[in-house]
């Protein structure tokens, strides 16, 4: 039986450093209450790297990279909505009763999510425009063929300036799509509220709560790297950690 969701945005509590820490540590129990949903919804992000990582590595060509701009965008909030519901579930003492979870993620097909992800979509396709921008406009008179076989045109001045602006722009790309999704996707599954204005409460509130949110962004970004590193294996805990916690960290600050 569903339950009815309440209407519109509500109001939110100013964000401390406390409460990130409390979230990550909600999160943490939650990892240790629902191991079995944590590793099947990271294995889709899992899964997608080890896919892009091994044809990228046979063919020899960075391109394929490209349909990580499309996958990840349109499948990743779904994986994350999925992470929300187990939260949503445990903190209510609802059974994790997997039809009803998954029922959940597919309800947001007819509801606001796919809207969402086409903006994500949109905007990582853009950044891809410019950096191929970037990289024509530094690189474009130099011989490569690719990246792995090009180092010292990398170590060029025209290579170290072609990254260290690909850097900032892709930086600047990466906190436009964490201040417009770290609160609209729970958001989203909490409440009846139309796609463009959960992004604008989400965008509104890391400009509120400018130092907390971006030292959230930060520990996101670490945490995730480090994850990466054996062989994106660190992901199966480090994002279910990161899911639940983002929940409980959209709960902690709503007053209503």
């Amino acid at each position: 039986m569903s339950q009815k969701k309440p209407h519109g945005v509500p109001n939110f509590r100013p964000v401390t450093i406390s409460m990130l820490f409390e979230a990550l540590r909600r999160g943490w129990a939650d990892l240790r209450s629902a191991p079995g949903y944590a590793v099947l919804f990271a294995s889709f992000y899992v899964a997608f790297g080890w896919l892009l990582a091994t044809v990228t590595i046979m063919t020899g060509q960075s391109y394929w990279l490209v349909f990580a701009a499309v996958g990840f965008p349109l499948i990743g909030p779904f994986a994350a909505v999925g992470l929300y519901e187990v939260s949503r579930r445990l903190e209510h003492h609802l059974p994790l009763e997997a039809r009803e979870i998954f029922a959940a993620v597919a309800l947001q097909r007819r509801r606001q999510l796919p809207s969402i992800c086409v903006i994500i979509l949109m905007v990582f396709l853009f950044w891809f425009f410019l950096a191929h921008m970037i990289f024509a406009l530094f690189m474009g008179l130099s011989t490569m063929t690719n990246v792995s076989s090009s180092y010292e045109v990398l170590n060029s001045a025209e290579g170290i300036s072609m990254l260290a602006l690909g850097s900032v722009v892709g930086g600047a790309f990466a906190l436009l799509l964490y201040m417009i999704t770290v609160v609209s996707l729970p958001l989203l599954l909490d409440r009846e509220v139309d796609f463009v204005t959960a992004m604008i409460a989400s965008f509104q509130l890391v400009l509120n709560n400018l130092v907390p949110m971006l030292f959230w962004a930060a520990m996101i970004a670490a945490m995730t790297f480090l994850a990466m590193l054996p062989g994106f294996l660190g992901l199966f805990v480090v994002l279910p950690l990161l899911g639940y916690a983002t929940w409980h960290l959209y709960r902690l600050i709503c007053s209503d």
